[in-house]
């Protein structure tokens, strides 16, 4: 069994306490949500927290120490007191994005890589419409934003793709499956906001 060291909320008060930026905490707020549904929806539930928390920190440094993301994550969580596999799984996000060597292996560690990219883009796709929501939003519509390399231009396709790949899953499975947890999420994570 998978396990942290700490509660979801002290999670939550470790990221908003390096974290000032609404963008971040949001991000945060995210991909811990997605991460829970994945976990449920891939016959992992009993890890869920574990999948929840690692989704809630994986970006912990980045607002302050972007130079040196994923690195100095390791370090602040260690010191923190958060168990080997946590900061393991938070670290390998950066799997060749960063200078760090932890590779994903487990397939939570896959999917938290795999989704972290594709839920900024599928945020931002959900912030045109009118609605600026994901719950209305059609396969076709987030396919299309995809392939449209201008729009969300920060959001890697080249790692949403590997991501896919390294899960073993066509391109389309993922990004359905993470349309349908940010869907399914939405009103937990606003919530969370306290929006």
């Amino acid at each position: 069994m998978l396990t942290t060291g700490k509660t979801f909320a002290e999670s939550q008060e470790l990221v908003y306490s390096l974290n000032a930026e609404p963008f971040h905490r949001r991000h945060a707020q995210t991909v811990a949500a997605v991460m829970g549904w994945f976990a449920e929806h891939l016959g992992h539930g009993d890890e869920k927290d574990f999948w929840q928390q690692v989704g809630l920190l994986h970006d912990v440094d980045f607002e302050k120490w972007p130079d040196a993301h994923c690195v100095k994550a390791k370090e602040l969580l260690a010191q923190q007191g958060y168990t080997p596999e946590l900061i393991h799984a938070v670290a390998c996000h950066g799997y060749g994005l960063t200078d760090v060597d932890d590779k994903p292996e487990l397939e939570m560690e896959k999917v938290l890589f795999a989704a972290d990219e594709l839920t900024g883009l599928i945020g931002a796709a959900a912030l045109m419409r009118p609605s600026k929501s994901c719950k209305d939003m059609e396969l076709k519509s987030l396919k299309k934003k995809y392939k449209d390399k201008k729009f969300a231009a920060g959001c890697s396709r080249e790692v949403i793709a590997q991501g896919a790949e390294d899960l073993g899953w066509e391109l389309d499975k993922l990004l359905e499956l993470t349309l349908q947890a940010m869907a399914g999420t939405e009103d937990a994570i606003e919530a969370a906001l306290g929006a």
